[in-house]
């Protein structure tokens, strides 16, 4: 892929919509980014690295959640191959099921800084209030890597922070930053 390639993004809002080569790949992807020091690392995952033992389980729950009233994916492919992908999820509760929460971000390590990421989260608003029904969207992000400033430049708006919250490594806490964004 070179900088100028487009991507191609697809919706993915059923289980039977994801081809067991495509779970590969995102197992693949979820692994590369753990192990470059990507903030995507899941509560079932150990700190890394990360195996495809600790990370194929994780993606396969995430790949049966997938309805499209709950849960869907959205996954950018460049040059026919798996580039970045994400989860957008709705709210359970009924006093917060106007809103939803994105999680998983995440861009194939080599083929950062290629607009990828930005192509995934300018998608995610309009599939959370056309086709969700989805009123606001949340994001928790590690602090410490710049996150923040890459999704304060698409709209999206602080509203909390949890101080020394994460613990990367012994001595190394990070605050988790709270993001919103109205759809």
């Amino acid at each position: 892929m070179n900088a100028y390639e487009p991507v191609e993004l697809r919706q993915l809002t059923r289980p039977e919509d994801v081809r067991p080569g495509l779970r590969e790949e995102l197992a693949d992807c979820w692994e590369a980014v753990v192990n470059s020091g990507g903030a995507v690392i899941a509560a079932e995952f150990p700190l890394p690295p990360v195996s495809r033992s600790h990370v194929a389980p994780v993606v396969d729950g995430l790949v049966r959640a997938l309805d499209p009233a709950l849960a869907r994916m959205v996954v950018a492919f460049a040059g026919g191959a798996l580039a970045g992908w994400l989860v957008v999820r709705r709210e359970r509760h009924p006093l917060v099921a106007h809103r939803g929460t994105v999680n998983h971000v995440q861009t194939l390590p080599r083929l950062r800084g290629r607009g990828i990421a930005t192509a995934l989260m300018n998608r995610v608003p309009q599939i959370a209030r056309d086709e969700m029904g989805l009123e606001r969207l949340g994001i928790a992000v590690r602090g410490g890597l710049g996150l923040e400033g890459f999704y304060r430049g698409l709209g999206w708006t602080e509203v909390g922070r949890w101080p020394g919250a994460l613990r990367v490594a012994p001595g190394d806490d990070r605050d988790e930053i709270l993001m919103s964004i109205v759809l």
